[in-house]
């Protein structure tokens, strides 16, 4: 019996992704993540975060790399809730404090609470900047810049890869 070559590649897509789903040691992993109070640190291990994350997450979230600009997620999305750590759900920005900023990727002036992220002096690739990572897994999110419109004045340029929108309930 032949298939069809698109029929084909939605079935192998379709099977990878379930295969993907059904790691007992992932689904272990976000169990164990969903179970630990959000008052807490999630304390995994690279190896676990990689189980968990997909390579661009992982990348981003966990060597500290960056997304394209303007081709990811969140660049040019302007829709009501919360952004959330894509790691460990942690709430970090509103979507109220999102703006456009022309550099390519999603742009806050300030975090939900100033203490669910922490930042440190970033000197890689021979530039100084303030780097920003997520206070409870300490995931790598973006870099914050002083050049952003008020009222603090602040860019927090973050990875989309880094974040999960979860949308606000429609009233």
């Amino acid at each position: 019996m032949k298939i069809p070559l698109l029929t084909a590649l939605l079935l192998l897509t379709a099977c990878a992704r379930q295969a993907h789903s059904e790691d007992p040691q992932a689904t272990a992993l976000r169990e164990k993540l969903k179970a630990i109070p959000m008052s807490e640190k999630v304390n995994f291990t690279n190896e676990e975060w990689k189980k968990i994350l997909t390579p661009e997450q992982y990348h981003v979230l966990r060597q500290a790399g960056t997304e394209k600009p303007y081709a990811n997620e969140y660049c040019d999305t302007y829709e009501k809730g919360t952004y959330v750590c894509a790691a460990c759900g942690y709430p970090l920005f509103d979507s109220s404090t999102k703006f456009a900023c022309g550099t390519g990727w999603p742009a806050f002036f300030q975090p939900s609470l100033k203490d669910h992220i922490r930042t440190s002096t970033d000197t890689s690739f021979g530039m100084v900047r303030e780097a920003v990572t997520c206070a409870r897994c300490g995931s790598h999110l973006g870099h914050v810049f002083d050049d952003g419109p008020e009222p603090t004045h602040l860019r927090y340029c973050m990875n989309s890869a880094a974040l999960k929108l979860v949308k606000a309930e429609k009233k």
